[in-house]
C-alpha cells in the first residue's frame, strides 16, 4: 500500500543512504567509536549504509562487559574498517538502550542498512563473538552495500575467514517477512495476515510486523469496501460502518487527518458495541501511522475527550 507510513520509511532510508554516501569512511584505526544520543544517526545508523556497526552496549559497573568490550575491540582494530564497533554507556545515554529494548548488558546488536539486527547478551567467548561477527558479514554479503576498502588494500581479519572491504554487503532478509510479503504481492491477503501474526505471536514487540499486519488488514477491508462509502457516510452521520468505511478510504487516498476527524466524530456519537468499534478502528490507525507521526498525540487526546 502507498501510504503515508511507507513513503515516510522509504523517505527516510534514502536520506540515511545519502547522507552515509557524503560522509567520510572511517579514518584509519578509527574503527572504535564512542557513541551517544546526538551521534547515534550519524555513527550507527547513517554509517550503517557504508559498513556493517555492532553496537556494544555497556556501563562502568558491569564486569561481564570488561571482558566482552576488549574482544569485540580487538576484533574491531583487526578487521580494519570491514566493520564498526560503536560502544554505548548505557547510564550516560538511557534513551538508546530504551530504544533498543535492552533487558541486560552487555548487549550486541548488528546494524545494517539501517536495520537493527539482535544479537547477544553477555560475555561469551571470542571464539562464539568470532562466529556471530562472521555470521553478521556473511549474512550482509548479499548485495547492495559496499564499504570502504582498506587503505592497503589487502585483506582484513573480519572475525573468522579473511575478507575484504570491498564485497558488497545489505541486510539480511528475514524468510518469514519474506514468506509473508509473497502472499501479500500475490494478493492472498489472507495468507500474508496469517504468516504476519505467527511472527508477532513469538515476537510481540516487532514493530515491523504490527506495521505490515495493520496494512494488510486495511487491504482486506479496502477490497470489499464500495466506493460511494464516504458520500453515504457523509448523508448518513449516525451509520457507524459506513463511517468505518469511508475513514479506510481516507487512509487509503493519504487523507490521515479526515480519517481521524471523522472516527473522532463518530465515537462522540456513538454508544454501546458501535462506540467500541470505532475506537478500536482508531487504535489501528493510531499503529499504523506510527507513534512518531505529528497527527497521532493529537488524535489520541482528542479521542480521549470523546471517551470521558
Amino acid at each position: 500500500m502507498a501510504g503515508a507510513v511507507d513513503l515516510a520509511a522509504v523517505k527516510a532510508r534514502s536520506e540515511a543512504a545519502q547522507r552515509a554516501a557524503e560522509a567520510p569512511a572511517p579514518a584509519a584505526g578509527n574503527y572504535v567509536v564512542d557513541v551517544t544520543e546526538a551521534s547515534f544517526q550519524a555513527e550507527v545508523l547513517d554509517r550503517s549504509f557504508q559498513v556493517p556497526v555492532l553496537l556494544d552496549l555497556w556501563a562502568d559497573w558491569c564486569q561481564p562487559c570488561k571482558q566482552l568490550s576488549p574482544v569485540l575491540e580487538k576484533l574491531a582494530t583487526a578487521a580494519a574498517g570491514a566493520w564498526i564497533l560503536a560502544k554505548v554507556d548505557v547510564d550516560a545515554n538511557p534513551r538508546i538502550s530504551q530504544a533498543l529494548q535492552v533487558q541486560s548488558i552487555p548487549s550486541v546488536f548488528a546494524v545494517i542498512g539501517g536495520q537493527v539486527v539482535p544479537g547477544f547478551q553477555g560475555a561469551l567467548p571470542e571464539a562464539q563473538v568470532r562466529e556471530f561477527v562472521d555470521a553478521v558479514l556473511q549474512a550482509a554479503a548479499q548485495a547492495g552495500l559496499t564499504g570502504p576498502a582498506p587503505a592497503d588494500g589487502h585483506q582484513v581479519e573480519t572475525g573468522g575467514e579473511a575478507s575484504t572491504t570491498a564485497e558488497p554487503v545489505q541486510p539480511p532478509e528475514d524468510p518469514r517477512f519474506v514468506a509473508a510479503e509473497e502472499a501479500l504481492d500475490a494478493g492472498d491477503y489472507p495468507l500474508a495476515q496469517q504468516r504476519y501474526e505467527t511472527i508477532l505471536a513469538s515476537e510481540p514487540a516487532n514493530e515491523d510486523a504490527k506495521l505490515a499486519l495493520g496494512q494488510v488488514r486495511l487491504l482486506q477491508r479496502l477490497e470489499s469496501i464500495d466506493r460511494g462509502a464516504a458520500a453515504r457516510a457523509d448523508n448518513a452521520p449516525d451509520d457507524v460502518d459506513a463511517q468505518l468505511a469511508a475513514a479506510d478510504l481516507s487512509i487509503a487516498a493519504n487523507d490521515v487527518a479526515g480519517a481521524l476527524d471523522r472516527l473522532v466524530t463518530t465515537v462522540a456519537r456513538a454508544s454501546g458495541d458501535d462506540r467500541d468499534r470505532v475506537r478500536q478502528r482508531l487504535l489501528d490507525f493510531f499503529e499504523l501511522l506510527g507513534p512518531d507521526d505529528p497527527r497521532v498525540p493529537a488524535a489520541r487526546r482528542a479521542l480521549a475527550r470523546a471517551l470521558f
